[in-house]
């Protein structure tokens, strides 16, 4: 044990010696109203010799001292309580039982312990309270606002008692039976919309929402609330992440983007998942990207067989088996260098491992690079690869193959949508041939932080001291965290049926411009430190994303955030055609103006500016896709 340790028990337990010898003495003295007289005198003398020692033995075997004072708690008082009332037991066991001392009055027997108690107990607290009075004293802890009051903001008020790190001004809260009342000495001053208002009788620098528990759009809300008045916000875990174990409630942390722009939980079946994936192979295209990788940890939850992480790039793909690796998941796992345009490779990967699912997240998705110079690669990977993929799973018997899609697919009017609508139509007439694999389609928008989205830009370009570019004042997207849009491609993957595109629920767009200035205010800035600029509208981008083509309607499903899309037929002969244009792109170089000309014919909605689309090309010979 260490000196500093030692001599810390030791004053302890002297401490409670003392305070033993002490309460024994009081109890006679109040027994005989303040004048013990002779003949008792001696019995207390004579008593005490052997009271104390045998108190003070049982406190040691309680584990009194394994404590520190400066965190004393109710526990530890009830412990100490419990201490006390088997010593005054046994005291009276041996007075009553082995014929000890006489003259010691029943009284003193239930003054005794109800004093020592108090001492013991009261020693402990008025020490913990002497520290954190002394510690805030020092103007070291920070000044705070806790919105919420609730079980969370009691445990922070406490957590930060002991800590001193932050004191805690005042709670807000929007029930009015808590207003005006007080958690451990902090009042609730009002609702969440008085925070400005307070600042003047209660100054405060910082605001931490402890609401775990709550709605999306109450969070969001009070985060506004508090950076309206000028406050660093902070927050206190989500409820989920308190549940499993994995955090505590003191654990705040700065308010983020999916804070503000998530939604609340999806609600998945999980006991569907476990019997459609648990003991089964499933395969991952593009498992090192954004969605892939997060499709890979998904379906860990549910314990495939195995687990194979199809990915083109190198890095990306062993930056995923690292991951796994130094997880030490329970999942095995196979890591693939292949290309998903490599008919052979991928025949090969397929039966060599027969998956029993294909989760198709291979794609280029980035709009710009694909518009200039890049349209024939965007059709040859993004149709073609999906192509490849479907019929080698075709080839292998795979039961169901979910193609990751994205609302950009709908009237588009850029070529990678293009070629997502025309990798969807693929799969819906490989569906009216294929017999045992289901063909399965699930179309988002654009998830929070993927890679080469417009919010690593702008966090990078507020590192960078500004200015923020944003293409045009009133562009929106629709935006999604990327566990949600992995948990829903799940669900959506155990739902469909064959043949279906579903769509998620996106909930409400956000503008682009409206993102920016949450990013600047979340990174401490104000807009007259880091600027907004506007660049103009990118080739092949459009101000408003949607989910549905104009021709589309969706039917219901028994999930509340996914919805069927009824898409129009694509013309008998499509694949024929389609398979002849892609053998065309394989065999040499197209113009971009070529490439969105042919797209435009495959793809009636899609209407690129400047750009006439032409006529498919009849072919003899079978459909390529069998």
């Amino acid at each position: 044990m260490h000196a500093g340790v030692r001599l810390r028990t030791t004053l302890a337990f002297a401490h409670d010696v003392v305070a033993a010898s002490a309460a024994w003495c009081a109890a006679f003295w109040l027994r005989f109203n303040l004048e013990v007289p002779e003949p008792h005198f001696g019995a207390m003398l004579a008593s005490l010799a052997w009271v104390v020692p045998l108190q003070a033995a049982v406190f040691w075997i309680f584990g009194l001292y394994r404590g520190i004072w400066r965190y004393a708690s109710v526990a530890d008082v009830q412990r100490i309580a419990i201490a006390v009332l088997v010593s005054a037991m046994a005291v009276a066991m041996v007075l009553t039982l082995l014929g000890g001392p006489t003259g010691v009055p029943r009284s003193v027997l239930i003054l005794d312990p109800l004093l020592l108690a108090m001492a013991m107990g009261g020693s402990r607290m008025l020490y913990r309270m002497w520290r954190e009075r002394r510690r805030a004293g020092t103007g070291a802890a920070r000044s705070v606002y806790v919105l919420g009051a609730g079980d969370a903001a009691a445990g922070l008020i406490k957590e930060f008692a002991r800590s001193g790190e932050w004191r805690v001004a005042a709670l807000f809260d929007d029930n009015p039976g808590r207003q005006g009342r007080s958690i451990h000495g902090v009042k609730v001053l009002g609702p969440l919309d008085r925070v400005g208002e307070a600042l003047a009788s209660a100054p405060a620098t910082h605001a931490i929402i402890a609401m775990p528990s709550a709605s999306h759009g109450d969070r969001k809300r009070a985060a506004d609330l508090a950076a309206a008045a000028g406050l660093q916000v902070l927050t206190v875990p989500s409820f989920d992440d308190l549940v499993s174990g994995k955090v505590t409630v003191s654990q705040i942390r700065a308010v983020e983007l999916d804070d503000l722009l998530g939604r609340d939980p999806v609600v998945l079946d999980g006991d569907g998942l476990k019997g459609w994936i648990a003991d089964r192979v499933v395969m991952v295209t593009g498992a090192g990207g954004s969605i892939g990788s997060e499709l890979c940890r998904q379906l860990a939850r549910f314990r495939p067989r195995l687990l194979v992480m199809v990915e083109s790039s190198e890095f990306a793909l062993y930056q995923i088996e690292q991951e796994f690796t130094a997880a030490t998941s329970a999942v095995p796992i196979v890591a693939v260098a292949g290309d998903v345009r490599s008919p052979v490779r991928m025949a090969q990967v397929m039966q060599q491992h027969r998956p029993t699912v294909v989760l198709h997240a291979a794609a280029y998705k980035h709009v710009p690079l694909m518009e200039t110079g890049n349209c024939a690669e965007a059709v040859l990977n993004n149709v073609g690869g999906t192509w490849t993929v479907a019929r080698a799973a075709i080839d292998a018997g795979v039961e169901k193959f979910v193609l990751v899609s994205t609302d950009k697919a709908v009237n588009p009017t850029n070529v990678m949508g293009a070629t997502k609508r025309l990798a969807e139509v693929v799969c819906e007439r490989l569906q009216e041939t294929a017999t045992g694999t289901r063909f399965v389609m699930v179309r988002f928008g654009n998830v929070l932080g993927s890679a080469g989205s417009v919010i690593p830009r702008f966090r990078s370009q507020i590192e960078a001291g500004g200015p923020v570019t944003v293409t045009h004042p009133e562009i929106t997207r629709f935006f999604m965290s990327i566990p949600e849009a992995a948990q829903l491609v799940l669900q959506a993957g155990l739902m469909g049926k064959g043949g279906e595109v579903f769509v998620l629920d996106m909930g409400e767009p956000v503008r682009i411009a409206d993102l920016a200035r949450s990013m600047i205010r979340l990174s401490g800035f104000t807009e007259d430190e880091i600027r907004i600029v506007y660049s103009g509208l990118r080739p092949g981008e459009k101000l408003y994303e949607e989910l549905l083509a104009d021709d589309e309607h969706t039917l219901p499903t028994p999930h509340p955030k996914l919805r069927i899309a009824q898409a129009r037929q694509a013309p008998d002969g499509f694949l024929g055609q389609l398979g002849s244009w892609l053998q065309t792109l394989q065999a040499g170089a197209s113009s971009d103006i070529e490439v969105k000309q042919r797209l435009a014919a495959f793809v009636p909605e899609y209407a690129p500016q400047g750009v006439q689309p032409a006529q498919p090309e009849r072919t003899a010979g079978a459909d390529i896709a069998r």
